[in-house]
């Protein structure tokens, strides 16, 4: 009724989408304290770079809420950092695994919104990496605005992986000197297919190569390590305590009650003021009836009196003569 003609069947689909996220835990993993972009882009003392890693376990259970997460993240990043241009390094990467999960039954709109950040997000000096299993689970208008392309080996048994091999080699410049199909077929452990922007923002040709293993351990941390990890963190119980600020629901219930109380305050002092001016209608009619009619005062003024007086001369002057008249002309006769 106050924002507009909205049906109850859109009401209703609104409510069943904020409830599917609600029970993947939209609610506590939303909640406050939010993240703050500042203890992601850190250093260490000797101005090395820091890697956060986010526990994903359940959250790749919630593809909704993972892609939710996705799109606030991107979109906190585009709206509150600079513009800085086309810097030799940026000043921030994500690595997005299992990207599939992101874009599995994903609305129109939000495919949209994470093309549009991902292509216009480079100015602000932040790299994005979609790690997936096969280029094909990641939708045609995001996968045109990524410039890296590093392709292990896949493999096709059926109709739908020759598909998806057909795409993932195609989306690769061609290299004259192997036919890139075959080659991501034939890719053992530690080798892939690589691409990358030259210095003139185009894709390089296909190229084979070796991919150095990694100096860590590969697997997960082991609880002990965890909490040592965390424990010597910076932003140590920054996250620990839930705050329950005032939610926007509560201010505009807030909001409601007082409207509602100021109308009840406005009808009550015209009730008020209707029923005294009746009482004062009332009280002088009363007033009115009883009252006994005016006494007309005895006292003259100085014009009456004046003229009073005149009137009087005159009468006796005219009576005066007539009288004197009539009986001079008796005695005549």
């Amino acid at each position: 009724a106050e924002v507009g003609s909205v049906s109850p069947q859109s009401v209703a689909a609104i409510q069943r989408a904020i409830l599917q996220l609600e029970q993947q835990g939209a609610k506590s993993f939303f909640g406050e304290p939010a993240l703050r972009l500042e203890d992601l882009i850190r250093t260490s003392l000797d101005g090395k770079g820091q890697v956060n890693v986010l526990d994903a376990t359940r959250l790749m259970n919630s593809p909704r809420l993972y892609s939710a997460f996705l799109l606030w993240l991107l979109s906190e990043l585009f709206e509150q950092l600079p513009e800085i241009g086309d810097p030799d390094r940026p000043r921030l990467v994500f690595f997005f695994d299992e990207a599939h999960l992101l874009f599995n039954d994903a609305p129109r709109g939000l495919l949209e919104k994470i093309e549009q950040v991902v292509r216009l997000i480079r100015s602000k000096g932040v790299g994005v990496y979609f790690v997936t299993q096969n280029p094909a689970d990641i939708p045609d208008t995001v996968l045109a605005q990524l410039g890296n392309r590093i392709q292990h080996a896949l493999r096709a048994y059926t109709p739908a992986e020759q598909k998806g091999l057909r795409a993932a080699s195609q989306s690769f410049r061609t290299n004259p000197g192997f036919d890139t199909a075959e080659a991501i077929q034939a890719l053992g452990v530690g080798e892939a297919l690589v691409s990358v922007l030259d210095e003139k923002g185009a894709p390089t040709v296909v190229a084979q190569t070796k991919v150095r293993p990694p100096d860590s351990r590969l697997g997960p941390a082991t609880e002990a390590e965890r909490a040592a990890i965390q424990q010597a963190s910076p932003v140590r119980g920054v996250y620990d305590t839930a705050i329950n600020r005032e939610s926007a629901e509560e201010v505009l219930k807030a909001r409601k009650a007082q409207a509602q109380r100021l109308d009840a305050d406005t009808k009550a002092a015209e009730d008020a003021e209707k029923t005294r001016a009746k009482a004062e209608k009332e009280a002088a009619k009363a007033a009115t009836a009883t009252r006994a009619p005016a006494r007309r005062s005895t006292r003259e003024t100085p014009t009456e009196a004046l003229t009073k007086s005149v009137l009087r001369t005159v009468g006796t002057t005219l009576t005066r003569e007539l009288l004197r008249g009539v009986l001079g002309g008796l005695k005549k006769r």
